[in-house]
């Protein structure tokens, strides 16, 4: 697998149903340059984790707004299952009209690029924070049986934001309105005479 942390997002062009529930041929992830990106990659459409997931992701688009964040979800499903599963009610195992693209990699080329690729030909369930420069800042990835926490990339684009801000880093379990560490010695023993007992 690719750790992608620190180099450019791996671009690409492909169909997609968007938010709006258009279906366009050319939807390319760098059209998003400069706002945060979060892309995350799911195994197939009308399964069984995933549309857990997707709602997941869809009952946060406005946490995600609010941070500046773009949301791009990604199998290797055709535009047009995609199309049905949004076309299909929650009751009856669909997703219903969700606020962010799907794009289509039925070539695989795009989780290949990312390096998500199950042995099974299918996207592990990978996640990746790209920031405004278009470069990764942080990525996870699950095997298929293991849903993702959502919450936990909202965490991260938080932290992102409040080192980009001020220039502090943050420690173990770090949430938006916590103390932050000065990248020195001072500032480790200072953070840790405070919170040591606490990590």
């Amino acid at each position: 697998m690719s750790v992608l942390v620190t180099k450019q997002a791996p671009d690409f062009s492909a169909s997609a149903v968007l938010a709006d529930g258009s279906i366009v041929d050319d939807f390319q992830l760098s059209s998003l340059k400069g706002k945060k990106i979060v892309i995350f990659f799911y195994p197939l459409d009308f399964t069984f984790v995933c549309p857990s997931e997707i709602l997941a992701h869809h009952h946060r688009v406005a946490d995600f707004k609010e941070r500046g964040v773009e949301l791009v979800g990604i199998s290797i499903d055709s535009k047009f299952t995609h199309n049905a599963w949004r076309n299909t009610a929650i009751n009856d195992g669909g997703i219903g009209q969700i606020d962010f693209p799907l794009v289509a990699d039925v070539d695989h080329s795009i989780m290949e690029s990312y390096g998500v690729v199950h042995p099974d030909s299918l996207a592990l369930r990978g996640s990746f924070l790209i920031d405004e420069e278009f470069t990764v800042r942080h990525q996870v990835v699950n095997d298929l049986p293991l849903g993702r926490n959502v919450d936990e990339m909202l965490r991260m684009v938080d932290a992102l934001e409040f080192h980009t801000q001020n220039g502090e880093v943050c420690p173990a379990g770090w949430n938006k309105g916590d103390d932050g560490m000065k990248d020195t010695p001072e500032g480790v023993a200072e953070y840790l005479s405070k919170n040591a007992d606490n990590l």
